[in-house]
C-alpha cells in the first residue's frame, strides 16, 4: 500500500523489450539504495517489482496490462517518474489509500499558474499552480468533489469538476518535488480512483436505488 506522498523523482534510463515485457531502467539515487531484489514500489503511481538493484539504478518488467493501462508504455528515455516506497505497518497515512492499481490514463489539458506569468508578482518558484485532467470514461463515476484521487502517483484533492475534466490546486512544493513540472500539455497521466469511493459507488449499485448519486454528502453519511 502507497500513500500518494511522493518520495523524489528517478529518470528513465532506457527501455527495452525482451520477449513480451519491457523492461525499464530507472535512474534513482537515494531510493535505489534502500531496495532488495523483489521489493516492491509506485512509479508514477504503478506498484512494481523492483529487478537488479544497484546503488543507483533499478529494473522493473512492465506487463502488457501495464502497457495498456498506464502511461509508462509510452515513455522515453530521459522522461521524469514520482518513486514512492510501500507504507510500513503503523506510519502515519499523509495522503490517502493508494493501491498502486491504476484505472486508466487521463489527459493533461492544462499546467497554469494561479499568478500569471505577465504578472510583476509572478514567482516560479513559489507560486500556487492549477492542475486539469481530462478523465477516461471508465473512471468518471468515481470523481468526488472534495474527493482524493491519485495522479502519477500523486495523492490530491480535486477541487472542481465540469464535463469530463477534473480541477486540482498544486503547491509549489508538489510541483516542483514531483514530475509535473517536467509534463507538457497532452501528456499521459495515471490516474487512481479512491479506493474508498469505489467501495461506496459499487455498495450504492448493490442498493438497486438509480435515484442515489454519489455526492460528498451521501459518502459522510454512510461512513467514508
Amino acid at each position: 500500500m502507497f500513500t500518494g506522498i511522493i518520495e523524489q523523482t528517478g529518470t528513465l534510463v532506457s527501455v527495452t523489450d525482451r520477449g513480451g515485457v519491457r523492461r525499464i531502467t530507472v535512474e534513482a539515487p537515494g531510493i535505489a539504495n534502500r531496495l532488495r531484489e523483489g521489493d516492491s514500489l509506485a512509479i508514477s503511481g504503478v506498484c512494481l517489482t523492483a529487478l537488479d538493484v544497484d546503488p543507483t539504478y533499478f529494473h522493473a518488467d512492465l506487463a502488457q496490462e501495464t502497457l495498456d493501462r498506464t502511461s509508462l508504455g509510452v515513455l522515453n528515455p530521459g522522461a521524469k517518474v514520482n518513486l514512492e516506497l510501500p507504507t510500513a505497518a503503523g506510519s502515519p497515512l499523509g495522503g490517502h489509500v493508494v493501491q498502486g492499481h491504476v484505472d486508466g490514463t487521463g489527459i493533461m489539458t492544462a499546467l497554469e499558474p494561479v499568478i500569471p506569468e505577465s504578472s510583476p508578482h509572478f514567482n516560479r518558484e513559489t507560486t500556487d499552480w492549477t492542475l486539469k485532467v481530462r478523465i477516461p470514461e471508465n473512471v468518471r463515476q468515481w470523481m468526488v468533489h472534495k474527493g482524493s484521487v491519485a495522479i502519477e502517483g500523486i495523492s490530491l484533492t480535486i477541487a472542481g469538476i465540469e464535463d469530463d475534466t477534473i480541477s486540482i490546486a498544486i503547491l509549489p512544493l508538489t510541483y516542483w518535488r514531483t514530475n509535473l513540472h517536467a509534463l507538457a500539455v497532452g501528456a499521459p497521466v495515471n490516474v487512481e480512483a479512491d479506493v474508498l469511493v469505489k467501495l461506496a459507488y459499487q455498495q450504492m449499485q448493490s442498493t438497486k436505488k438509480p435515484e442515489l448519486n454519489l455526492t460528498e454528502s451521501w459518502l459522510v453519511a454512510n461512513g467514508y
